[in-house]
């Protein structure tokens, strides 16, 4: 399992509860950080969705959940090819997405100033580029945004050939 996003952690405890073996991957040292106090039975290390240190075929499943979002667009094939070497053959993947075709720049975040890249996705091209990577997708969901949101929200599910 790879996710650079812990604020969805919950989801993943409870695939631990399941007795699933799960891991974490985020780009951000603070960020594992967190997420290694919060869950101190599961593993995570800091990584990127761009260079995946997972051995080949070693994954049955993975969780990209709004990790994609701040990936410029045209690293999606890079990144989809690594999803691919990672996961098992029928190994499922799963990936949540701010629905649109958009760049918002933010330069406030969490009560200081930061900069960063938010991509709305379109799921339509997403679903293509998986494709074009060896997955079959199953299922394509958008939802309108609730609880706050300010844009619909996208979720694929996909296999690896």
């Amino acid at each position: 399992m790879i996710n650079e996003n812990w604020s969805g952690a919950g989801g993943h405890c409870h695939l631990h509860r399941l007795g699933l073996d799960i891991s974490g991957v985020d780009l951000s040292p603070g960020m594992v950080a967190v997420a290694r106090r919060t869950y101190p039975d599961l593993r995570f290390e800091v990584g990127s969705l761009t260079e995946l240190t997972a051995p080949d075929g070693s994954l049955a499943g993975l969780v990209s959940w709004y990790s994609l979002i701040h990936l410029p667009p045209e690293l999606l094939p890079e990144v989809f090819a690594g999803f691919h070497r990672v996961l098992a053959p029928g190994g499922h993947l799963l990936l949540a997405v701010k629905a649109g075709d958009r760049l918002d720049r933010r330069e406030q975040a969490y009560g200081h100033p930061v900069g960063y890249d938010v991509y709305w996705l379109s799921p339509q091209r997403l679903a293509a580029q998986l494709a074009a990577a060896g997955f079959a997708v199953t299922a394509t969901t958008v939802r309108e945004p609730a609880d706050g949101e300010r844009q619909p929200q996208a979720f694929l599910l996909a296999h690896r050939y």
